[in-house]
């Protein structure tokens, strides 16, 4: 391989000699000026392979390349039969997007690779199973149906590997999913038995050390972690404010009054927010033209969204510019929205969390935010969407509906937290440089049996202690103690998912052999049962199986509206066709868990009367309102108040500590609700709850799986049904609970006047 002359403007750096000649050309015919400084940083620790390594970086910094450029020299250098990296990434389209750019370099090389998920091709991955080699871009799902299908296999096929690669790692920490990932990663090591270093990619990390620990539980001290420098983008930002008024009727603007067909009337009418109306006006306004994100939070949200938007295209007589993506819609719907972005034409996607990770879908002008957001890593991510060529500033507006302020509103609502849980994340992010890290607290117990159920099934069967040693003892499920292993395993036999053999071997029962068997077993996550919305032959995409659809019914779907034509019950799909009216369906999530350091950045906006130039008129009204408020209740000097028959507790702490002081009212026979920024009592007085507060701050020992044993609904995640009662407490304690601070939150309370 020649290298590039020595008169040429190729990059000379200690990084780039170390490289192997075929990498430096590349490189070097990709005209880039010269190596990022992370990618000089990662080069010397990757090919040492004697650490574990986490990198840090804005989208589009450099990350991939930052770990792939010196593994692609290793495997140049030191050539071996099998596959030789492992890559994890949470979507498949990601993969995807990864083999592109990945397999320009790896053809050039003649190093192949790989993408391994459900829409790959049966002789694909047979190939590579049957001749193993170069890298493989796997989901987690994937990953471990070839543990429980092909375990027996998998010595021989990563006998060579060299490295674990991690891309997106901020979407895994703290889930289900990301404990199952942990736990695949430490069983490919128990495969080859020997330690494999390990690469994490992520552009949204809060505490580096906690999220090394995440890489390899037990020895995040020992990893190295880069953090790009080259972070300092320019941001415009606005948060544009709107009052919530009374609806106005909004028919479709095709409609006919007159015309019973096309009328939206009765369960076909439809009533607008004036708010709302006037967000959709402004983003048809400043957007079209161009290419551009908008978030939402729920899906019901970005149907209507999307279908307002079109229509507003429609009465203006312009092409739609605006496409809905989100989880329920079929994959090639997605896919056709994410080729008009990567198009030259004008394309805006209103979309959840699937638009958030680092899908290369081209450059974006702006992202816009309608409804508040509950996380600073969130919003990080999606910011990292727009003004990713160099010199572009990144832009970003957010859309913040408030309550009309009347003498029959709400304290909670006349404090109008969603524009002030805005700005403190806004806040956080810019000026604190501040994220959210990663919970490290829960035990998973769901996700053990699934990695349980899988261990024995790649094995055929193993000792309980073997099971101990591999899941909890050095694997990803330290927290869980031995008591508790062994007490889950008795629950797994109880229900015939386990059954033991007479020599102490663990052996799946029929209803493991059943669960195992499934395709849905192989996510850690939960997948409710769904109807598929077909048109024509067509898939448009999944809803709910909770939702009722019936012959006759109008829907919005895929931003378009439609009529349902036939319900299969029994094949779970559903015929529709086009339509003027419709109604958007109910779907599944749409909240979020907030930190306890956002609600304390909103308690220090209400105290202070600084005005962040990023607010537009109505937003600054809405603020100087809210800090009004805040001190027409004396919220600076108490924290109980009184409201009508209720009395309202503001803790100004995150979701989980608001839970637990609910729960101590609760154990004590109050009758509590949660709230927002609030808990609020019914039937006591603010001193009778001061009583209350201490009692519980005077307690010596608070028992979180005693105050897990008041909540009913604890079977939360995929397979929790399996645990019994004694379990889910214990699960739920430590996932939903946190003692030690709701006891310094009540002792700051006390201090208070009632």
């Amino acid at each position: 391989m020649t290298l590039p002359p020595s008169n040429s403007s190729a990059p000379r750096s200690q990084g780039f000699e170390l490289l192997y000649p075929g990498v430096q050309r590349w490189i070097w015919q990709q005209g880039w000026p010269s190596l990022r400084s992370i990618q000089e940083a990662a080069i010397p620790v990757v090919l040492a392979g004697e650490q574990d390594l986490l990198i840090s970086a804005a989208t589009a910094g450099g990350k991939t390349e930052a770990a792939f450029l010196p593994i692609f020299s290793q495997l140049k250098t030191q050539p071996e039969p099998g596959i030789r990296v492992v890559c994890l990434s949470p979507l498949k389209a990601l993969i995807n997007d990864q083999y592109r750019r990945l397999s320009l370099i790896g053809d050039a090389l003649e190093i192949p690779v790989t993408p391994w998920h459900g829409d790959i091709s049966l002789a694909r991955k047979n190939k590579l199973w049957k001749q193993p080699a170069g890298i493989l871009l796997i989901t987690p799902e994937s990953l471990e149906a070839l543990f429980v299908r092909r375990g027996s296999e998998l010595p021989a096929v990563f006998s060579a590997l060299s490295y674990l690669v991690v891309d997106e790692l901020h979407a895994f920490i703290g889930s289900e999913r990301g404990k199952q990932l942990q736990s695949l990663l430490h069983r490919v090591e128990q495969v080859v038995r020997r330690r494999i270093p390990r690469i994490g990619l992520s552009a949204t990390l809060g505490d580096m050390p906690l999220a090394a620990e995440f890489l390899r539980v037990g020895r995040g001290k020992q990893a190295a972690i880069i953090k790009s420098e080259d972070d300092q983008q320019t941001i415009q930002l606005q948060v544009r404010g709107y009052r919530q008024t009374e609806p106005e009727l909004d028919l479709a603007p095709d409609a006919d009054i007159t015309d019973p067909d096309s009328a939206d009337l009765d369960d076909e009418q439809e009533t607008k927010q004036q708010d709302e109306l006037d967000i959709a006006a402004h983003l048809f306004k400043v957007l079209r033209g161009t290419t551009n994100l908008i978030f939402i939070n729920s899906r019901v949200d970005v149907e209507q969204y999307a279908d307002r938007l079109r229509r507003l295209c429609k009465t203006q007589h312009v092409p739609n510019e605006f496409w809905p993506h989100h989880g329920s819609l079929a994959k090639a719907i997605r896919e056709d929205v994410e080729k008009a972005l990567k198009s030259d034409k004008p394309a805006n996607v209103v979309c959840t969390t699937t638009l958030e990770m680092g899908i290369d879908i081209g450059a974006v002008k702006s992202i816009a935010q309608v409804s508040p957001p509950f996380s600073v890593s969130s919003i990080r991510q999606r910011l990292g969407r727009s003004g990713r060529q160099a010199g572009v500033a990144a832009i970003a507006r957010f859309y913040i509906s408030e309550v009309e302020i009347t003498p029959q509103t709400s304290p909670q609502d006349a404090l109008h937290p969603g524009l002030v849980q805005t700005i403190a994340i806004i806040n956080l992010m810019i000026f604190e440089k501040w994220c959210e890290p990663p919970v490290v607290s829960k035990l998973h117990l769901s996700t053990l049996i699934q990695q349980t159920l899988s261990l024995i099934a790649q094995y055929g069967g193993i000792n309980a202690q073997q099971l101990w040693q591999v899941l909890c003892q050095t694997g990803a499920f330290r927290q869980v103690n031995q008591q508790c292993f062994m007490q889950l395993l008795r629950q797994l036999g109880a229900h015939d998912l386990i059954v033991q053999t007479h020599d102490g071997l663990l052996v799946l029962g029929l209803s493991g052999e059943r669960l195992v068997n499934h395709y849905s077993f192989y996510t850690a996550f939960q997948t409710p049962d769904e109807y598929r919305i077909m048109t024509q032959g067509r898939l448009l995409g999944k809803l709910p199986i909770v939702f009722p659809l019936v012959v006759g019914q109008y829907l919005i779907f895929a931003g378009r509206r439609w009529q349902i034509v036939t319900v299969d019950g029994d094949q779970k799909v559903v015929d529709v066709k086009k339509a003027t009216a419709g109604k958007v369906p109910k779907f599944c999530g749409g909240g979020g868990e907030v930190h306890d350091r956002i609600r304390q950045e909103m308690y220090r906006l209400y105290c202070s009367d600084e005005i962040p130039r990023f607010l537009d008129k109505t937003a600054q009204v809405l603020l100087q309102e809210a800090r009004d408020n805040f001190q027409r209740f004396d919220l600076t000097r108490r924290a109980i108040l009184s409201n009508g028959s209720q009395v309202l507790l503001f803790c100004w702490l995150g979701s989980k500590v608001a839970n637990t002081i609910y729960l101590l009212l609760h154990q004590r026979g109050l009758a509590v609700e949660l709230d927002a920024i609030a808990i609020s009592i019914q039937g006591v007085s603010p001193e009778e709850l001061v009583e209350h507060l201490r009692a519980i701050a005077a307690l010596e020992d608070i028992d979180p799986v005693a105050l897990a044993a008041l909540v009913p609904n604890k079977v939360i995640e995929k397979h929790d049904q399996w645990l019994g009662e004694a379990l889910l407490n214990v699960n739920y304690a430590s996932s939903h609970l946190d003692i030690p601070t709701a006891r310094v939150a009540l002792q700051n309370i006390l201090q208070f006047k009632p």
